[in-house]
């Protein structure tokens, strides 16, 4: 994928990921889209853990395992912070 097709992946997934996971969360759009993509990095590597293909493109599977790798990375970065997540 070429890195629009990343940044636009990465808004997409992030975006559905802050919704999901509840608690405070400044940063705004460009967070979002870090989160996005990081998210997806870290989805795909644990997919690879488990013998299945990370992100392979802009598709559902792809978006699922993105989506998997933001929340994760959302509660860790929450759990870091301090935050509540009430």
């Amino acid at each position: 994928m070429g890195i629009l097709s990343w940044i636009i992946f990465g808004l997409i997934v992030g975006l559905v990921a802050r919704w999901v996971v509840p608690g405070a969360a400044p940063g705004g759009c460009i967070a979002d889209v870090i989160v996005g993509v990081v998210g997806a990095l870290i989805g795909g590597w644990l997919y690879g853990l488990f013998g299945h293909v990370g992100v392979t493109g802009f598709n559902l599977p792809s978006l699922v395992c993105a989506f998997i790798g933001a929340v994760v990375l959302l509660w860790i970065l929450r759990a870091v912070s301090g935050r509540s997540t009430v």
